[in-house]
Formats: structure tokens, sequence, C-alpha cells
């Protein structure tokens, strides 16, 4: 019988995705492994593999169609030894696509039934009173201001779905807030405002629109608290320089940024009061110390993460960095490549940037921002002189970290920087 291709969730947080091109066409035979489509996620574009043999019947999303919800038959394959026009005009059950309700049957002659028709309840659990709703369903709600107890949830077991929101009353609004509790602050929508001058719009990517709900909401919601020192270089380039001489046979030329990451890595180790997460009521502390790095790519912007960067060699970090940044331009990391870390370094150094000021990554709690290294005034044993210095930012979640802990963090990093061999030691 005909088999439904489904939209995949490529990640555990999507709920829709843009099916961007497909590699196959009604008729071509495929094989378990064989790439499908490209499906652009929030993050990424992933390449789809067919699970199951036989032959595309129909293809029922064409390529380029947005908000493609989890769960929507995209595709009808006919197994091996099926007529493939009789698997293309099969009837296929209308898939509901997550976030929508079931349309109602339409109306009957028929008298009603004489019992009661119970009412669905709304979407509470039943032992804690929580109330079960998407995420994606909880922050319109958020931004609407609307009171998800007071919804009936379409979804499974009464889970409250994006559809149950949009189309939420008036009534279902949240009350009118008291002086005791201040109603939260809602961004309104923003509207272009040309003024007549001449202008082209391009509508934004799924990675695009992900990264302005995250970045507004990490300032509005994380108080950051910024710190800042000046690091003299020459010493980790003199190494650096050393290392690359010695690591050339072997095909590998380290970058600052390598050098940089290693050191993130290792002075949270050192405090460990910095390589913390935020989570409401609890504080998460980490073992490890897992890298972020910003990388700037066509579509915006990822943070693909050197894992446990704090034991690796500088060498291991610059063969990894190579091929996350390489597979992260070309949209082929995987979601467990680019979610998660513990905290993150972002280096506008090359384009000339002196200092920024970096915006938190959330849930993490910091993010440290380096500026150029250049040539400045600066005192070396108690002398005057000239030498090669680096700005360095770290951004701070105060709700995590105390002041003085961050001002330890930038002195370990500082240290750890100017001298470098604890780097490989």
């Amino acid at each position: 019988m005909p088999i439904e291709i489904k939209m995949p969730a490529l990640s555990p947080t999507m709920e829709e995705g843009t099916l961007a091109r497909w590699l196959v066409n009604v008729g071509d035979q495929v094989s378990a492994g064989d790439i499908m489509a490209e499906i652009e996620t929030d993050k990424a574009t992933m390449e789809f593999e067919a699970v199951d043999e036989g032959t595309i019947a129909s293809i029922q999303v064409e390529a380029g169609s947005e908000n493609v919800k989890v769960g929507t038959v995209i595709a009808i394959l006919a197994e091996e030894g099926e007529d493939v026009d009789a698997a293309a005009s099969a009837s296929v059950a209308p898939t509901v696509p997550k976030g929508e309700s079931a349309p109602a049957p339409a109306p009957s002659d028929s008298p009603a039934p004489s019992a009661p028709t119970p009412s669905p309840s709304p979407a509470l659990a039943a032992k804690d009173n929580r109330i079960i709703a998407s995420p994606l369903a909880k922050r319109i709600a958020e931004q609407k201001g609307v009171d998800l107890s007071a919804i009936t949830g379409s979804g499974p077991n009464g889970r409250i779905v994006k559809a149950d929101v949009e189309g939420a009353q008036p009534a279902a609004a949240a009350a009118a807030p008291t002086a005791s509790a201040p109603a939260p602050v809602v961004s309104a929508p923003v509207e272009a405002q040309t003024f007549g001058i001449p202008h082209t719009a391009e509508k934004l990517s799924n990675m695009r629109k992900t990264i302005a709900r995250r970045l507004t909401e990490s300032k509005q919601q994380v108080p950051h608290i910024y710190l800042t020192v000046d690091i003299q270089l020459d010493a980790l380039l003199k190494l650096r320089g050393e290392l690359n001489a010695a690591l050339e046979p072997q095909g590998v030329k380290l970058s600052v940024n390598d050098l940089l990451i290693k050191a993130l890595a290792k002075s949270l180790i050192q405090v460990p009061k910095c390589n913390v997460q935020y989570a409401g009521d609890q504080l998460i502390s980490f073992e490890r110390a897992d890298i972020s790095v910003a990388v700037s790519i066509p579509a915006g912007l990822i943070t693909p993460i050197v894992v446990d960067a704090g034991s690796k060699s500088v060498s291991a970090i610059s063969t990894e960095m190579k091929d996350l940044a390489g597979r992260a331009r070309d949209g082929k990391l995987m979601p467990e490549e680019y979610q998660g870390g513990t905290a993150s370094l972002s280096n506008m150094g090359m384009y000339g940037i002196k200092q920024f000021e970096a915006v938190i990554n959330p849930p993490q709690g910091m993010i440290m921002a380096i500026g150029a290294g250049e040539q400045r005034p600066y005192v070396v044993d108690g002398a005057l002189s000239v030498a090669s210095v680096m700005s360095a930012t770290g951004s701070f979640d105060h709700r995590a970290i105390d002041g003085a802990d961050g001002a330890q963090l930038m002195q370990a990093f500082k240290q750890l920087v100017e001298n470098p061999l604890g780097l490989v030691a």
C-alpha cells in the first residue's frame, strides 16, 4: 500500500519548516538512506533521507513551501511492485498539521442525539493542574496577553496548540493587571515605514526570524552585566607562530581564535561559578566547558559547539572548528552540533572592531566578545612601550553570575592569554 512521507521534526523544538528543495522527482526510485529533499529549519538547511524503498508516486508539497507543519504528508511512496499510478491516485487521509484543529463535520439533516455531548475540558493536567500547551502556543499567548487557562485545547489530550491561541476570543484574554502585578511588556509588531523612499523588501528566513526573536528575548529577559579587560597578545602570537611551524607537516594551522576558545574553556573550569545556567528556581553548574563559537553565514549567525574544549589540544580544536565552520556555511550541521554549549565566544577582531558587547545566547550564562589585536601604548614591566593589545568583554547573566565572579573569570582569561604556555600544558 502507498507509504505517506511526512514532514519530519529535524530538531527537538521544530514545529514547522520550509521545504526548500526536492532532490527527487515523481517516478524516481529511492532506497533507504537516499537524500530526498532539503528542509530549512530555524537554524540550518538539512538533508532529509528516505527511510523506505520504493518509487515516488506523487509530491504533495511543492518546493519552496513555507511553514509546513511537522507531520504534514509531503509525498507518497509506492512500495516495490505496487502500481505507481494507483498509489498516486489512492485516497490519502488529509493530514492535520500540528497547530491546527481538524475541520468540523458538515451539518446533517438528521435530528441531534438526545444525549448531551460533553464539552471538551480545558487543557489542564489531571494531577497537578499544569496547563498543557506547545512552546509556540505559550509564546504567542504571552505576546498577545492571552490567558491559557481559559482556552480549550484541540491537540492530543487537550493540548493547547498554535491555532487555539490565535483563534482565542477576547473573553480568553487575561484579566486586567492589578497594581501589585504589572502586566509584562509586550513588543508591538514592527511595521515597515518606507516614507516613499525607493527600496526592496526581502522575506526573512526562518533562521533570521529565530535570531531576531531570541536576541530580543535575551535583552528583555536577561539582565546583562559587562566586564572588559585589555590583554597583551605578543606572547600568544609568538607561541602561535612556533606551534604552526611545528604543525605544518600535519597540515594544521592554528588561528588566534582556536587559542582563545581553549583559553575561555580553561577559564570556565578554573572559575566554575561562571560555567552555569540560570533555570528559574535552580542554578545549573556544568562540569565541563562546551564552547559555542559564533560563525557568520549568509543566512545569519550560527554557533557550532566545541564540546569539552578545555580537555582538547589546540590542534584538535583547530581541526574541529574548520570542519564545523565549513559545514555551518553549507547548512549541514546536525542540531546537536549547534544546540547547547555552556558559554559562547564571538570574535569580531578580523573586522577591525576594537571592542563590543555581545548579547548572551540563552540559556547560557555568559559570552566572551573579542576585539581586534592592535599596536597600542602599553605599560610593560613598569615602562611605557608599544605592544599588541586586544580588548575582551564578557557579558554575564547577572541572575546567575555575580560581578565579582565575572571579574575572576576575566582575570583568569587574561592570565592564560598573556601566559599561553598554560594552554598547551
